[in-house]
């Protein structure tokens, strides 16, 4: 069974060419790997056009992070999606881990653990260690936007990721409200692990003065698209602040790391 891998990129090359060497050379099981290259400016069209083992699809300006992933998602047949940010480490068994978690649990959608940040570490020799510790470890309801696998099913019941949410930022997490709200299950599970730079492309958008104030603007269409108030959104911090503090403190005691 082949899985569809899903990543947008928008310049950065270096991560680009990380990533995507880490994924042929650490997944063991059968991929198609879709690239969806947003107006890059650096190099990036000739590189990804010298690799044959993947499906380019080229944007002439950056479409935003929900169109390139309606745009790959769409490009593929596979019955599982996994969306993937460029900017990540993939060490072996990170996708497998995915896989048997799903298979395992009947979740729906299924995010890995992460650690984010400067990469001041031995990756490969970490995972191995933390994803032994932590095959029990699952934190149920909750995924995030790094990476996630998606069974397709999903996608023909709920829609694809919402493009009113312009470049990039809360179209992950609009996705996620309507597949709990159609009752599909989402995890993170401990049985899968990456590393995560932190949102590079994202970080460098922001840094550019004269791009519009999207995620203001992403900020205000989602809260008014889910009609929260100011009342439901303290109180969905406070709960959410102390419950990934439980997690946190709960994981590192069982198993000697957190999720995430």
């Amino acid at each position: 069974m082949s899985i569809d891998i899903v990543i947008p990129v928008l310049n950065h090359l270096h991560y680009t060419k990380q990533c995507l060497e880490d994924l042929f050379a650490n997944t063991g099981s059968p991929i198609s790997v879709i690239v969806v290259n947003n107006g890059s400016e650096d190099g990036t069209a000739g590189y990804l056009a010298s690799l044959s083992a993947l499906t380019v699809i080229g944007n002439e300006t950056n479409r935003g992070c929900a169109a390139a992933w309606n745009q790959g998602v769409k490009a593929g047949t596979s019955p599982w999606v996994v969306i993937l940010n460029n900017d990540v480490l993939l060490p072996q068994g990170w996708l497998e881990g995915l896989l048997t978690y799903a298979e395992g649990s009947g979740a729906d959608i299924v995010s890995p653990g992460m650690r984010g940040g400067a990469c001041d570490y031995d990756v490969a020799t970490y995972a191995v260690s933390y994803m032994k510790a932590m095959i029990p470890a699952a934190r149920k309801g909750e995924a995030h936007g790094v990476c996630f696998m998606v069974r397709r099913s999903v996608f023909e019941k709920i829609g694809y990721f919402d493009e009113n949410f312009r470049i990039g930022q809360y179209e992950d997490a609009d996705f996620f409200r309507r597949a709990r709200q159609a009752g599909y299950v989402l995890a993170i599970t401990g049985r899968s692990f990456i590393h995560h730079f932190g949102s590079v492309t994202q970080n460098t958008l922001k840094n550019n003065k004269t791009t519009r104030p999207y995620e203001a603007e992403n900020r205000a269409y989602f809260r008014k698209k889910w009609r929260l108030t100011w009342t439901k959104r303290f109180f969905l911090r406070q709960q959410l602040k102390l419950r990934n503090l439980i997690w946190r403190i709960s994981e590192k005691t069982l198993y000697g790391y957190p999720l995430c």
